[in-house]
């Protein structure tokens, strides 16, 4: 017992200390808790904030920075201070919807909205929105019970009648009312009664008399506009056909034709070389000159197609000179081409017409047309199909005829802009054409079916396109400054590692042409220099300044390896060695 009374009371030296434990209990520590953060005596931090005005104090405006915590009240309480920095009228701009403040959204349908604006600009009243106390309208209130408080959208069906017997009244007052000067036209009441527009009845008041020549216009005139509305508008212009032999005589004295090729000509050898110096130039187009072609095979004979509308053939082995002249459109030519033998050959013009002409006698053989601007003329190549014309209209169409014939066979239309080339590939089976809609489509001959399409958009518009002699690559001329090259196999790709550039032929529809051998790649730019590009390396190999002006046709001749043909914007033609 004593024991258990020495546990339970406490020592009287000191109340507050823990009660001692006999001998026989078990040590105990007392062990203080330790915190891993330093202490901090945030007194002095509660006074500053306390005793701070910052706290209080609205923001400035103007200041870009704040070095402590604002409160809400802070943040959002009214903006002081002479001016905003942003605002005129101290408004944030976050806290506008309107260039004059902020307005609040009401809860009010349009039409609603609608009714009572035109209501009150009508009648003086409208419908309270917020449903002021007393009254629920606004405005003139005598006009509100005058009119039974309707709007303008709500005017009863006896109302409506109403008005309409009481304009109709008014109206036949003011007829019987009218006075003795409604027949005089200086009196008010005619004008209040004949009041019209200042220009009516003008056409009426012209009685001048037409002279003879006015009335010659217009008869010319009223039959042109019948012609149109018959359907007659795109028929061509008809030109007498004629032709003039510039030569000594059409045949030598063993009977031969002067387009007869000399016996002796042929190819001295297969390797091609560039010409480095001017040999001859024929001057006798009055205008540019669009197009040459050698004769075929033999090119002892060159023909021009000049934008003086006529047709030229020069002499090329002998003497150099014109020896005849085609004339049989009123506009400029725009291509030609020859037959497989030479004998005859094409014309493209601007005045809508296609020639097939005799070039020995210059007579017209057949003239074809569709109303359209042709582009490009091409035969058949194959000898069985000398009597198919294709050619590339500026309606997006190819259109191919039977010359013996003259009807249309066939109707290539899948362009979306007017036709530029036709190049006959794979042993004449198929034909690639090139448009201004900036792509490329390949044909079988015959079937109106595009079975390839080429289009990317980094392409161009490609105006001329020609065949290199081994058959397996098309050169198209680009016009952006550069000659691209084509596979003509099954896929017709573009091969990305040959590419000719150098020339500046954009906006121009220069030729580009290949040397027989196939080493040389040619083409005309827009500056009157001729280039020459190797075929292997694809660099520049040489350039010849041609004309003045664009060089736009250029031609390899056939038998000579070295000597080239050149046209020119300037009218000449010149050849080259």
């Amino acid at each position: 017992m004593d024991l258990l009374k020495s546990y339970t009371e406490p020592n009287d030296d000191d109340s507050n200390s823990p009660p001692s434990s006999p001998d026989t209990s078990p040590i105990r520590f007392s062990i203080r808790p330790k915190s891993a953060a330093p202490q901090v005596d945030d007194t002095r931090l509660a006074l500053s904030i306390s005793s701070n005005p910052l706290s209080t104090k609205p923001l400035d405006p103007t200041q870009h920075v704040v070095n402590y915590n604002p409160t809400y009240d802070q943040l959002w309480a009214p903006i002081v201070g002479p001016a905003h920095p942003y605002a005129k009228d101290g408004i944030a701009q976050g806290m506008r919807n309107h260039k004059l403040g902020f307005v609040e959204d009401a809860a009010i349908e349009p039409f609603l909205f609608d009714e009572q604006y035109n209501t009150f600009y009508k009648y003086g009243y409208a419908a309270d929105p917020s449903g002021g106390i007393g009254s629920n309208y606004v405005g003139d209130l005598d006009a509100v019970r005058e009119n039974n408080a309707i709007s303008v959208y709500n005017i009863s069906q006896r109302e409506q009648k109403k008005r309409k017997l009481e304009k109709k009244k008014e109206a036949e007052e003011e007829n019987d009312n009218v006075g003795e000067g409604v027949d005089d036209p200086s009196t008010e009441e005619w004008l209040k009664r004949n009041r019209k527009s200042p220009w009516s009845g003008k056409k009426g008041e012209i009685d001048t008399e037409l002279t003879e020549e006015q009335k010659k216009y217009a008869e010319e005139y009223a039959k042109k506009k019948g012609e149109e509305k018959d359907g007659k508008k795109d028929k061509a212009e008809v030109v007498a056909d004629k032709s003039t032999f510039h030569g000594k005589e059409e045949r030598d004295y063993q009977g031969r034709s002067w387009i007869a090729p000399p016996k002796d000509a042929k190819a001295s050898n297969e390797h091609c070389y560039i010409p480095k110096r001017l040999v001859h130039t024929w001057s006798g187009h009055t205008k540019g000159v669009s197009a040459i072609r050698f004769f075929p095979k033999f090119g002892h004979l060159i023909l021009s197609a000049g934008m003086d509308s006529k047709v030229k053939i020069w002499d090329v082995f002998n003497s150099g000179k014109c020896l005849r002249t085609y004339m049989g459109h009123s506009k400029a030519v725009r291509d030609i081409s020859f037959c497989n033998d030479g004998s005859k050959f094409l014309t493209a013009s601007y005045d809508k017409n296609i020639k097939y002409w005799d070039t020995e006698t210059g007579q017209v053989i057949s003239t074809f047309s569709t109303g359209k601007i042709p582009y490009v003329v091409k035969l058949n190549p194959d000898d069985d199909k000398q009597n198919i014309l294709l050619a590339g209209m500026s309606d997006k169409k190819i259109v191919q005829w039977d010359m013996n014939t003259g009807q249309i066979t066939q109707e290539y239309d899948q362009h979306l802009g007017a036709v530029n080339t036709i190049t006959f590939v794979d042993n004449n089976r198929r034909f690639v054409t090139s448009s201004d809609d900036k792509s490329l489509r390949v044909w079988e001959y015959g079937i109106p079916v595009v079975i390839k399409y080429i289009s990317e958009p980094h392409m161009h518009s490609m105006p001329s396109i020609s065949l290199h002699p081994n058959t397996n690559w098309l050169a198209a001329q680009s016009l952006d400054n550069q000659i691209l090259i084509y596979s003509t196999r099954e896929r017709f790709q573009l091969n990305k590692k040959k590419r000719f550039a150098g020339h500046v032929i954009a906006g121009y529809a220069c030729q580009v042409n290949f040397s027989p051998d196939g080493r040389f790649v040619m083409s005309g730019d827009g500056e009157g220099k001729c280039w020459f590009w190797d075929w292997k390396s694809c660099k520049v190999f040489k350039t010849l300044k041609c004309h003045e002006g664009v060089t736009i046709g250029c031609e390899w001749h056939p038998l000579e390896q070295s000597k080239v043909a050149t046209c020119g914007w300037d009218g000449l033609i010149k050849y080259w060695d």
